[in-house]
């Protein structure tokens, strides 16, 4: 079955209401992870397993996007959508680079990982973790949803921000029966669903906004650099 590549939730701004807290991060939050990924590259399963891995730190949100580009070798990958092939290549663009690799993570938004490299990933998982976040989200729980702030920390003059709502299925097995793994299960987790952006913002004043999942999956909130920079923010909805 094919993935929904559009948000398949309510998202709107509006007015904080009086609800149960379940998340307030007063300084650090999790740590996003990114591995672009794909069902006919035969390099990736490692990298799969290490996501999974990661995914169960509480200090760090692990996403796989699963891109289209393996498609042509013969297996269409069940998860994979052009919107995130588009992210992997305006990541390398925002380096400086027209080259994308699989499998690939980004650490925070600015670190480029190329194959599977447990220590590398885990000292940059710490580095963002010693530095405080520039903005600060706080979740409340309410009876069909939740309510999102999201406050800049950072002095004048602030970068343009990007307010992201992503979903995803935590583990997913898939058995692949052409191309390179012909033969073979795929073993994904936290298999990236759909990637909306809820705004964009300055920081100038809290933003506030309400989400209402028509699914039974978990959900993030991110806050990133517009043109694919640094994530300055993230929170569980779950």
């Amino acid at each position: 079955m094919r993935m929904q590549t559009r948000a398949t939730l309510a998202a709107g701004l509006m007015a904080l209401l009086v609800a149960t807290p379940v998340t307030a991060q007063d300084g650090n939050g999790p740590v996003v992870v990114e591995l672009f990924t794909s069902q006919g590259c035969a390099a990736c399963p490692p990298a799969d397993a290490l996501l999974g891995e990661i995914a169960e730190r509480a200090d760090v949100i692990a996403l796989a996007l699963h891109v289209d580009y393996w498609d042509y070798i013969g297996w269409q990958d069940t998860f994979a959508a052009p919107e995130f092939t588009a992210r992997q290549h305006a990541y390398g663009h925002a380096a400086g680079s027209t080259v994308v690799y699989t499998p690939q993570m980004i650490v925070g938004g600015v670190d480029h990982v190329v194959g599977v490299r447990p220590m590398t990933v885990s000292e940059l998982i710490q580095t963002h973790r010693a530095a405080p976040d520039p903005v600060a989200i706080t979740v409340h729980a309410t009876a069909d949803g939740f309510e999102v702030e999201a406050l800049a920390r950072m002095d004048p003059p602030r970068p343009r921000m990007v307010v992201q709502l992503v979903t995803y299925i935590p583990h997913q097995e898939v058995p692949i029966s052409r191309g390179e793994r012909a033969g073979t299960v795929g073993r994904h987790y936290n298999v990236v669903t759909s990637w909306e952006v809820v705004d964009q913002w300055d920081g100038s004043a809290p933003m506030r906004f309400r989400v209402v999942p028509q699914q039974a999956v978990p959900h993030v909130v991110i806050v990133q650099q517009a043109g694919h920079g640094p994530i300055l923010g993230a929170a569980r909805l779950d």
